[in-house]
């Protein structure tokens, strides 16, 4: 099999890495890839949103399958760009078509998808710049603190928590009017703020039967005891210890089922990954969102407990025989630390070498945001690279990881080390 993987960040790089390990791989391409994926792939210039030199080299390069790793592609069409050219239709995308993917591309979409299917959400309401002054009675009648979600993709940057009805109303106009996140937020969805622990899900689906893959829990802000701005996530872990077998069969049974079955009813054909943003309220879950694609970085852990042959579960989606494959997880755990630029998620440089990545042992190197200058491995985003441990326990995977974290340098390096801190008093709830 030749295999395409877009993206260039820590999720395709623990994906490529997943891969290598298929005994039906023949060659693997990352577009555009990093220092990381050049070490198990060929790395190709080329833009995840041109579809058309992506087209070009899939044929020339006798591609089976296009693993598809960020939102943007799938929200702007690359399955359906496929399936309409009789070249190219028998390459098989792992990536719902545009249709499927406004799972993520639009909330007001994925809200109303859950309200029609009975899948247990927070209440909303979506209001545009027409119905700004029924948004601000809206937020009246909430208490705080208040959600605002610009409906549209706003690279992880679109969702706000005011904690006064001032801050939220003044926010509400910076977006809608003003238009704060450009075009992702012409609509805003409003909704109330639940409280409780969140987890991520993961589902792989052929548009008709489904996989589960290990659970995992990220951590989103930038500082120790979740304090701070919001990243695109400093670290995760799994399994995830409060997500009991009764918890999680609550969600496949209230969430994921129904998430499927709807689709189907909808006529809506979707095939590849679906993540499922959970929140644990007492002991019951919520959606708090869907995305289209693996997560990042909970695929840095999600990857490494995953037994199974990725490829086979590809052909899977690609062939619609998904339920004949099998998904079986390694039962140990699995804890990824995220190294970032000093200043991210602010301003933040990039450019510096990274040093002690040949040293580590007993983690798993993935990279974030990194390229290759010759010899040496410089840095080239905010989040930069995520070390993973496996472990008996949780603990065990984490104490591996800070100690391998601590043997890699970089001008301003950080990383939390606060990373699994508040798993165990849930569980003990």
């Amino acid at each position: 099999m030749n295999i395409l993987i877009l993206g260039s960040g820590g999720r395709e790089h623990a994906i490529a890495w997943k891969i290598t390990q298929s005994s039906q791989l023949d060659k693997l391409f990352i577009a555009p890839g990093n220092a990381g994926t050049s070490q198990l792939g060929v790395n190709v210039e080329i833009n995840v949103n041109d579809f058309d030199a992506i087209a070009k080299f899939s044929v020339e390069n006798k591609i089976d399958f296009i693993m598809v790793g960020p939102e943007d592609p799938l929200v702007n069409g690359i399955h359906d760009y496929f399936l309409a050219d009789d070249k190219l239709k028998e390459i098989a995308i792992i990536g719902p078509n545009a249709e499927a993917a406004q799972l993520e591309g639009s909330k007001d979409f994925s809200k109303q998808f859950m309200k029609r299917h009975g899948i247990p959400t927070a209440k909303y309401q979506t209001f545009t710049k027409e119905t700004l002054e029924q948004g601000y009675a809206f937020l009246e009648k909430m208490k705080p603190p208040y959600v605002l979600k610009a409906d549209g993709l706003a690279a992880g940057k679109g969702v706000l928590i005011p904690t006064t009805l001032k801050e939220a109303k003044i926010e509400l106009k910076n977006m809608l009017a003003d238009a704060k996140f450009g075009d992702a937020s012409s609509r805003v969805v409003i909704e109330e703020f639940l409280t409780g622990i969140e987890l991520s899900m993961f589902v792989i689906t052929d548009g008709v039967s489904y996989k589960i893959l290990p659970e995992a829990k990220d951590y989103k802000r930038i500082g120790e005891g979740d304090t701070g701005l919001n990243t695109g996530g400093m670290g995760a872990i799994s399994p995830v210890p409060f997500a009991t077998q009764l918890f999680k069969d609550k969600i496949e049974n209230q969430i994921i089922i129904p998430t499927i079955k709807g689709l189907k009813k909808d006529g809506i054909v979707y095939k590849g990954f679906i993540f499922i943003g959970i929140i644990k309220v007492g002991n019951e879950p919520y959606v708090i969102e869907y995305n289209c694609r693996m997560g990042d970085p909970e695929t840095e852990v999600v990857m490494p407990r995953l037994r199974s042959d990725i490829i086979d579960l590809f052909e899977g989606v690609a062939t619609q025989t998904l339920s004949e494959r099998d998904v079986v997880f390694y039962d140990k755990a699995a804890a990824g630390v995220m190294m970032v630029s000093g200043g991210y998620p602010e301003a933040y440089e990039k450019e510096k070498q990274i040093k002690g990545i040949d040293s580590i042992v007993d983690s798993i190197v993935f990279h974030a945001g990194t390229r290759k200058d010759g010899a040496k491995t410089i840095s080239a985003g905010g989040r930069v690279i995520c070390v993973t441990s496996y472990g008996k326990t949780i603990e065990d995977a984490l104490e591996k990881s800070y100690e391998n974290a601590s043997k890699i340098t970089f001008d301003g390096a950080y990383y939390r080390k606060d990373i699994g801190f508040d798993v165990e008093t849930e569980k003990k709830k």
